[in-house]
């Protein structure tokens, strides 16, 4: 396998990694242009422009653009996060100028159909719906916002349903005018590929672009509370955020091994001492978030409305327990479960692809992976240790969901930490 970069003379960046025994391909387009990009009154709008890329342009329509690659065998995606929005696919090696061509169309050349548009809104405001009527997903979005409250960062991806009833042809095209500019752009392709052909089709399809602008984002601040929505259901939802680095931090990897050794798996310290010995939940875990200037680090998990205060109240004293005695055992095997995790995950050219691009919008360029497991390898259990006692001293944030009015306060919870 080799990996290749390429700058076109307007700033899009190309990186191409070649694995030569595939007989597929991933390639795609990343913008970052993501939700934190938007202002208040754009709320919901970059995930809304990616729904409507594929509803046609000057040269397919929607019924086109979904055939065109599923006509050969592959597929078209897309996703909006809160840093980026991504179009992608994934196809036979000889339809990767075929893909190239597709996703360009789509990225550069929407027409934001009248009719079209309408309908798309109806499915974003039922995919809100659904967001809504999913415990274990809106509350994310509800601990995000506590977490970064009157901010871009903070506010849901989907956007408020009032706001996607009012957005305009003009609005969406506003904000491609304003974000979708080529030094904000990463061409990433991996499988059996070749480089000097992407660079060529790149050139040609992307290469008129002019740069405008910068990657500007408001600065993100952690600052934490409490948000609890009280409803009649089977059981109590509750997300506890902490702030982390973001993963430009050399503590990145120390808060990826915090959070595994607490709950990333069967044997973790809270799986084991909240499910497996006293039997108060389903699901339980423990996960890092990051983005370019902040991060969290997240617990969950569900449980009925007469268990959530034992439950909220051991998994604090867990995170005090942890920054006292965490051992070098566990530490070791929450990083071979991240290389593990790593390494396992990049056995496919979509897998490549996304962290290719991924890495280049962070960096400018990829790091090898033996770069990346010396990071994690060099992770002590002093340095976990540290960390979750931060943990304990920082900000925190925490959202509930549910029969809830049992469930202890904030503050409460983080007097046990002390």
């Amino acid at each position: 396998m080799s990996l290749k970069t390429h700058r076109l003379s307007n700033g899009l960046r190309i990186v191409t990694e070649h694995m030569p025994s595939m007989e597929s391909a991933s390639i795609g387009v990343w913008v970052q242009a993501g939700g934190r990009h938007e202002r208040l009154e754009q709320n919901g709008i970059a995930h809304f422009l990616e729904h409507m890329a594929f509803k046609g342009t000057a040269r397919r329509t929607p019924l086109e653009i979904a055939e065109v690659l599923e006509n050969v065998g592959g597929y078209l995606n897309a996703y909006t996060s809160r840093e980026t929005t991504a179009y992608y696919a994934r196809v036979l090696k000889e339809d990767v100028p075929l893909a190239l061509d597709v996703i360009a169309d789509i990225v550069l050349n929407p027409i934001f159909d009248a009719r079209e548009l309408e309908v798309e809104r109806g499915v974003i405001l039922q995919e809100i719906g659904q967001a809504l009527d999913t415990p274990d997903d809106i509350i994310f979005d509800w601990l995000q916002e506590v977490s970064y409250p009157d901010q871009a960062v903070g506010r849901t991806i989907l956007g408020p349903e009032e706001r996607v009833r009012a957005f305009t042809r003009e609005d969406l095209a506003g904000f491609v005018q304003e974000h979708y500019s080529p030094e904000r752009m990463v061409l990433s392709a991996a499988g059996n590929v070749d480089h000097d052909k992407i660079v060529a089709e790149a050139e040609k399809l992307f290469g008129h672009l002019t740069a405008h602008g910068s990657d500007h984002a408001d600065p993100a601040t952690f600052v934490g509370g409490e948000f609890r929505k009280n409803k009649t259901l089977e059981q109590v939802h509750v997300a506890i955020a902490f702030e982390g680095p973001s993963y430009r931090d050399q503590d990145i990897y120390i808060a990826q091994a915090a959070s595994t050794a607490l709950g990333g798996g069967m044997s973790s310290r809270l799986f084991q001492s909240i499910r497996e010995q006293k039997g108060l939940c389903y699901t339980i875990y423990a996960q890092s978030g990051a983005y370019s200037d902040t991060g969290t680090t997240t617990i969950y998990a569900g449980t009925s409305a007469e268990d959530v205060a034992q439950l909220t109240e051991l998994t604090m004293d867990e995170l005090k327990r942890s920054a006292d005695d965490m051992s070098q055992a566990e530490v070791m095997r929450a990083c071979a479960q991240i290389k593990a995790g790593l390494l396992m995950g990049l056995e496919s050219p979509s897998a490549r692809v996304e962290r290719n691009a991924r890495m280049i919008g962070i960096w400018d360029r990829v790091p090898t992976l033996a770069e990346t497991v010396e990071k994690i390898d060099a992770v002590t259990v002093d340095g976990v240790r540290n960390f979750i006692s931060q943990m304990g001293t920082g900000r925190t944030a925490m959202a509930l969901y549910g029969p809830a009015e049992s469930a202890p306060t904030l503050d409460v919870l983080k007097a046990r930490l002390v």
